[in-house]
């Protein structure tokens, strides 16, 4: 089987990548600009900043600001709607992953109408044709989604989240500025970065990992252990590296898959409001115990990345330990709760949970069968 890779077409990082938007705009010769994102981001000046910008070079534009962290089917069909009525040739996702799914989402249908309902994009999305250009600038540090070819959506009616896997739906440009994160609050930069390393740390264990894949993943691992925590403090030059660290990772996992982390993270935040990074977060430990014997010598690479010393002188027994003792140790220190329960979890739900999880598209790529009794106790380990 030949290994794909699929990036987006142009990157920009690092301070002051921002003015190439107007640059963009202008090489595209695009007339209609709707610039996506929410209402928070554009009430702390962050999104203005962009907004500003266009301002300066005299380019006109609408502000769609309906957007939820956790963005639901209307989130997506409103946006539609708005975007068609204002003529929209070119989006601009400002945000983290709700906008930019968000965008994803009204780009696709824009140009493949036929999947208006938004649930039939589900899965590998079988779209025809290539969305509405995007331009997306991150705010925060740990979706990536600025580079990669998933979205995902949440289904309020049915309390879950759906994944969309679909080339078509990459944004052309990508921009990575530190300015644009060094507003995070500590609780979002714990969480996004948390989930940047899962990103990592799945995809490098994902049944689809190749030699390419795992240099992506393992410099994103090293990355963002080193840095995290001193983001999360507000060290801006650690903001920037923690900026890198999960643009690695999100070109990295968009091309193989993650794995049940994931899977059960997603109706977590569908079912509870729970956001995505600390869903995430609190499930890595124990989903990393949990697929430690369908691994091999990975998580002695992982450990290593993560600044274990001494690895190659242990045990098998002795890796996989060190390196879920790291991952525990870093949550710890970024105030990630361990328990379900203190984010409001409750028992009588989770074999619904576990429904959603086993049904969920990254399933599949766990580097070990998890059938739905192991994905309860998973759940019940930490409630």
């Amino acid at each position: 089987m030949a290994n794909k890779i699929t990036l987006n077409e142009t990157s920009y990082f690092g301070k002051g990548a921002i003015n190439e938007i107007v640059t963009e705009i202008r090489g595209r010769n695009c007339k209609h600009v709707v610039v996506v994102t929410d209402q928070d981001l554009m009430k702390f000046k962050v999104a203005t900043k962009i907004t500003e910008l266009l301002d300066q070079a005299g380019i006109p534009y609408v502000v769609y600001d309906r957007i939820k962290p956790n963005p639901t089917i209307k989130n997506v069909q409103d946006g539609v709607f708005f975007c068609k009525e204002h003529e929209a040739d070119i989006l601009v996702a400002v945000g983290g992953g709700g906008a930019m799914d968000t965008c994803k989402a009204i780009g696709i249908i824009l140009t493949n109408p036929e999947f208006a309902d938004v649930r039939s994009l589900e899965g590998a999305s079988p779209t025809k044709n290539k969305c509405t250009p995007i331009i997306a600038v991150s705010t925060t540090s740990g979706t990536a989604a600025e580079v990669t070819i998933n979205y995902v959506i949440t289904d309020p009616e049915k309390h879950r989240k759906f994944v969309c896997c679909d080339p078509h739906d990459i944004p052309v440009v990508a921009v990575i500025d530190p300015d644009m994160v060094a507003l995070m609050p500590r609780s979002l930069c714990a969480a996004t970065g948390m989930d940047a390393l899962v990103h990592a740390i799945e995809g490098y264990i994902t049944r689809n990992a190749w030699e390419l894949t795992d240099m992506m993943h393992l410099k994103a691992i090293e990355i963002i252990s080193k840095w995290l925590r001193k983001s999360v403090d507000g060290d801006m030059k650690a903001r920037e590296e923690m900026a890198l660290g999960q643009y690695i990772a999100g070109m990295g996992f968009s091309n193989v898959g993650l794995g049940i982390d994931h899977s059960m993270a997603h109706p977590l935040s569908a079912f509870y409001d729970i956001p995505h990074g600390v869903a995430c977060a609190i499930l890595l430990a124990p989903v990393l115990t949990f697929n430690a014997e369908a691994t091999g010598a990975r998580y002695r690479e992982i450990a290593r990345a993560m600044g274990v010393q001494g690895v190659d002188a242990m045990n098998q027994e002795e890796y996989r330990k060190a390196c879920i003792d790291a991952v525990q140790t870093l949550a710890d220190d970024v105030k990630i709760p361990r328990r379900l329960s203190e984010l409001g979890v409750q028992e009588k739900d989770i074999d619904f949970l576990a429904d959603s999880a086993m049904a969920d598209a990254c399933t599949p790529g766990n580097p070990r069968d998890a059938g739905k009794e192991q994905i309860v106790a998973i759940y019940k380990s930490i409630l």
